[in-house]
């Protein structure tokens, strides 16, 4: 069965198992806190798919081992693809009344064969979750300053949706940097916020990013050269890239019903921050749509690869970078 992400409740006495996707990762940890937030840490168990596959008597053991001690299990298996389909099809007729089962996937396409499977089937549920709209992220930081008495003009409000580059779980790190500067009664102002917020990225990830995006290959190799990054920092490059192409992918679409560039990027939402607009300019027109929407792709396939090897973390973003350049002939 398909439902949207604020009907879950109705579903939860009759289903136990959820496939929740889509790239909101801060919308399905604030549904899964909400709406399972009944189990406690200690009978709340993670896996990623990987792990399952490798060693499915786990999987087996939660569902149909009974424990005096804990009758009520949330499990929850990151990373899904349609590997684990099969496995699913053994348990999903088992006797889970007291376990609820939640499966966690990035995007999943149309002829996805568990997404496929989810929709059709009456007795589970599937759940996609989109991205935040700027109004939604727009409420969730009113509330946020609202409980914590601190008001902020709309052009801060915007700025600061802005800087958290439509990701909630951005904008909530970023707000909590804000209240705590804010304790003391300090008057908060423009500057104070682009000092405070960090655009959820650090200075190499933003400089590396901007850098590649705007075809500089010569500065985006010597910045690389220059930093070690860990398998963490490279997975923030990652999502720093992710999150810039999908705004250039809007601002192009945008393009299609609008011609006048300097128009689209001074009405795009969030509004883009005044010292940002010339290299977002820039980008604009040196990226095609369909390129867009391929590194996007490869991006999730990086991160995935980067998981499985972080040892070589460095090695697999550089050769990604240099593979961007090479497809679209660049020279130093």
């Amino acid at each position: 069965m398909i439902s949207k992400f604020y009907e879950i409740n109705n579903y939860k006495e009759k289903v136990n198992f959820y496939l929740f996707y889509g790239e909101n990762e801060g919308q399905k940890l604030d549904i899964i806190k909400s709406s399972f937030g009944n189990f406690t840490k200690e009978n709340t168990y993670k896996y990623s798919e990987k792990d399952i596959i490798q060693n499915n008597q786990i999987f087996f053991d939660k569902i149909y081992l009974k424990s005096f001690f804990e009758k009520e299990k949330l499990i929850l298996i990151s990373d899904i693809t349609d590997k684990i389909l099969d496995l699913i099809k053994e348990t999903i007729d088992a006797d889970t009344s007291e376990i609820k089962i939640i499966l966690l996937a990035k995007k999943l396409e149309k002829k996805s064969k568990i997404r496929n499977f989810f929709e059709n089937h009456k007795k589970i549920l599937i759940v996609p979750f989109y991205e935040d709209t700027p109004q939604t992220l727009l409420f969730i930081a009113k509330k946020i300053l609202t409980e914590s008495e601190i008001s902020v003009s709309t052009e801060n409000l915007n700025l600061i949706i802005s800087r958290s580059q439509g990701d909630r779980i951005v904008l909530r790190n970023e707000l909590e940097k804000i209240i705590n500067f804010c304790r003391n009664n300090k008057k908060l102002d423009s500057k104070d916020i682009l000092r405070l917020t960090n655009l959820g990225e650090n200075y190499s990830a933003g400089e590396i990013v901007n850098n590649c995006l705007s075809k500089n290959k010569k500065k985006t190799l010597n910045i690389l050269n220059e930093n070690i990054q860990s398998s963490e920092d490279n997975i923030l490059i990652l999502r720093t890239f992710l999150n810039k192409l999908k705004r250039l992918r809007k601002l192009k679409l945008n393009l299609d019903h609008n011609n006048n560039i300097d128009q689209v990027i001074n009405s795009f939402r969030p509004p883009i921050f005044w010292k940002d607009k010339n290299i977002i300019k820039q980008q604009i027109k040196l990226w095609e749509l369909s390129d867009i929407e391929t590194f996007i792709v490869d991006l999730n396939n990086t991160e995935s690869l980067i998981k499985k090897n972080p040892q070589v973390s460095n090695q697999i973003i550089s050769n990604m970078i240099l593979d961007k350049f090479k497809e679209t002939n660049i020279q130093i």
